[in-house]
């Protein structure tokens, strides 16, 4: 079930929501947060209902390993339990990765295996391992198994995030103003939903041929055909992913839960540290808290705090992924914020309009990778941006690439305010009910066939 089909808008969500209501409206606390965490799995098993026997079982591996932490602190149990959820992960997302490369390696020909990737397996198992390794450090922390299932399926967050910690969320389970109506709450929910699926259906969607267009069917891309198909794709996983959040914390506030925030303009950014500051920003805090940091962070030299950088950025990218183009993206992040940093160290003062260009100038070429289906295919893109193919458009796609609408969305990225500012800013006046209506219509109109959110693979 997508959050922009009319089965979710018209009849799950509203469901969920009445009964969600009625339940608090009697008091009836534990029934309301009850029917929270069965309504997630409803959602959740949409798709396949073996998805929701597999997150069940890693739910209660996980809670009870919590619960083992807490009674004993044994490390023996951490190091159980973190395994699990990276064998868990491995199973399904890398098996077949790592067959292929076997194969390739020795000229061997083993099978494949016929697995299907469970959906949010990657989310699910972040959040999991987090609240595992808090409770190894913090062992006061308790919570029932109704609260800490509802942590970890909440349908807003479940299938894309944002990664949520326990502590940011399971304590607004218990707070008593998440039961009361709270119509500013509400109102600011759907005006971000209805954002966030602007973003979706008008403005990702649109971007979706025209990168397929480039990066699946053009062999040789030309250089304008190249950056036309690179730039979109930037725009495309940019309103794709943050309208997905957006929606994503929409739907929470209707519940009266408040989520981290995980886009602020990114593309605004006059450097690589302050870009992963802005987007993905509950990924980008999850690495630094459980990878770079243990790893030794910036704590034992400058030479080690690269080599940490570039681990960190390494396995974000094959997080994203089981395909090398994940791996080169997060290297190429990798040796953007070493470089970055070595700037900073030197205390280089660069003209910001220069900085942001090649800021995003960067980000836009690590994209290519992180689009393109195999290497192969990214170096061709990246020899037509240096114009090694060319110039001009092929004449059988002259037609077919719109580059004022990327040009459109590329200065809107930069000028226009970003939905964080709108979220802190709604008043329940007539201007913004008439704001709220208009993208609703136009975006309901526009939904015919719904596709599914660019992280749903990851």
């Amino acid at each position: 079930m997508l959050f922009n089909s009319f089965e979710f808008i018209f009849i799950f969500l509203p469901l969920t929501i009445v009964i969600f209501y009625f339940c608090t409206n009697k008091k009836l606390y534990l029934p309301a947060i009850l029917s929270l965490v069965l309504m997630s799995l409803v959602f959740y098993s949409y798709w396949n209902y073996r998805y929701a026997i597999l997150i069940v079982i890693s739910i209660s591996l996980n809670y009870l390993t919590g619960h083992l932490l807490c009674r004993t602190g044994r490390k023996e149990i951490l190091i159980a339990g973190v395994s699990f959820n990276l064998l868990l992960l491995a199973y399904y997302k890398y098996c077949n990765f790592f067959i292929d490369n076997i194969n390739k390696m020795f000229q061997t020909n083993i099978s494949s295996l016929n697995i299907v990737l469970p959906l949010a397996i990657s989310f699910f198992t972040f959040t999991q391992i987090a609240y595992i390794v808090d409770i190894y450090k913090n062992r006061n922390i308790k919570y029932n198994l109704i609260s800490y299932s509802l942590f970890v399926l909440f349908f807003p967050h479940l299938i894309a995030g944002p990664i949520v910690y326990h502590k940011e969320i399971i304590p607004q389970f218990k707070d008593k103003k998440t039961f009361k109506v709270n119509y500013l709450n509400i109102s600011t929910g759907i005006l971000l939903f209805f954002i966030g699926l602007f973003k979706k259906v008008i403005i990702a969607d649109y971007f979706s041929p025209h990168v397929a267009l480039v990066f699946d069917l053009a062999e040789h891309p030309t250089f304008i055909e190249a950056w036309a198909g690179a730039l979109s794709y930037t725009m495309q996983i940019y309103f794709d992913f943050s309208g997905y959040t957006d929606m994503a914390s929409g739907l929470a506030y209707m519940f009266n839960i408040k989520m981290p925030y995980n886009f602020n303009s990114p593309y605004k950014s006059n450097n690589v540290i302050d870009f992963w500051r802005t987007w993905h920003m509950t990924l980008s805090r999850f690495l630094k808290d459980y990878l770079y940091i243990p790893l030794g962070g910036n704590r034992l030299g400058k030479l080690r705090k690269y080599i940490n950088l570039m681990i960190t950025m390494l396995l974000g990218g094959l997080w994203h992924g089981a395909g090398w183009t994940f791996v080169i993206w997060g290297g190429l992040h990798g040796i953007y914020l070493c470089v970055n940093h070595e700037i900073r160290s030197k205390k280089i003062k660069i003209n910001w309009f220069i900085a942001r260009t090649v800021t995003f100038t960067a980000v836009v070429v690590a994209w290519i990778f992180f689009r393109a289906k195999d290497i192969k295919t990214a170096f061709n893109i990246l020899k037509g941006c240096v114009g090694l193919n060319g110039i001009d458009f092929h004449p059988e796609y002259a037609t077919k690439i719109e580059i004022f609408f990327i040009i459109l969305a590329v200065i809107a990225v930069n000028l226009l305010p970003n939905s964080i500012y709108l979220a802190n800013n709604i008043r329940p006046n007539t201007k913004w009910l008439v704001f709220m209506i208009l993208i609703a219509l136009i975006s309901l109109t526009m939904i015919n066939n719904p596709s599914e959110f660019l992280y749903f693979q990851f």
